[in-house]
């Protein structure tokens, strides 16, 4: 059943014509009208149907206006570096005792990090932290002796981006409540960041098909992209 609250929104605006995300971010806020702080999610579907090869993007990027998002974050680690990762603010630290936690299905965290040292052990677990997303990477900075600055990142701000079968990404630029150029930087970091993956691929044509913007609760508008990917 359609609410009162939605059937208020504007509707049948995927038909519209798309328009730069600096006009659409104060339509979206005038759309979030529940009563909790709304995402500002983007929605994109890539071109990754190639003939030679399937487009597949996996990356992350640190938003410089944040996410609005606590983010809880978990450190596999050597005994000898735990109080680093403490100092540094983990939620979570441990080593061959939480390993064991993990495997058992515990995994009360959002984002995982671990040492080099212990990634042997850990990758055992691929089955249970695969299909989660949760998986450590070393291309994703997640796998590294630099714990200090892998939970700085992972809290601060660091969303990653990825699509799936086909061809679809989901990612949230922010909350209702941050500064339209809150949200505008944290877009273009984005874009910029799909820019590159464009050059770091063989893509023929556009990267990008289509760009959508809405709030959790809202309706969906299409975006114009500043420049082709």
């Amino acid at each position: 059943m359609t609410s009162k609250r939605y059937k208020k929104l504007p509707e049948k605006t995927s038909e519209l014509s798309s328009e730069t995300v600096e006009k659409l971010i104060p339509v979206i806020k005038k759309n979030c009208t529940t009563k909790f702080d709304e995402s500002v999610d983007l929605s994109f579907q890539i071109n990754n149907k190639q003939k030679k090869n399937e487009i597949n993007i996996r990356t992350i990027v640190n938003l410089p206006g944040g996410t609005g998002k606590k983010v809880k974050v978990a450190v596999v680690c050597e005994e000898s570096k735990e109080a680093e990762a403490k100092d540094a603010g983990a939620d979570i630290i441990g080593g061959d005792d939480f390993i064991e936690k993990i495997k058992s299905g515990e995994i009360n965290f959002e984002k995982l990090i671990c040492t080099p040292a212990m990634m042997i052990k850990l990758s055992k677990l691929g089955k249970v932290l695969g299909p989660k997303g949760l998986m450590p990477n070393p291309k994703l900075g997640s796998v590294t002796d630099n714990l200090k600055t892998a939970i700085s990142d992972a809290k601060s701000g660091q969303v990653e981006i990825r699509n799936d079968k086909d061809g679809n990404i989901g990612v949230s630029i922010g909350k209702k409540s941050f500064s339209d150029d809150k949200l505008i930087k944290n877009f273009n970091a984005i874009v910029e960041t799909l820019e590159k993956e464009k050059s770091n691929n063989t893509v023929k044509g556009d990267l990008i098909k289509s760009t959508f913007i809405t709030s959790t609760m809202g309706v969906s508008y299409k975006l114009k992209l500043g420049k082709s990917i």
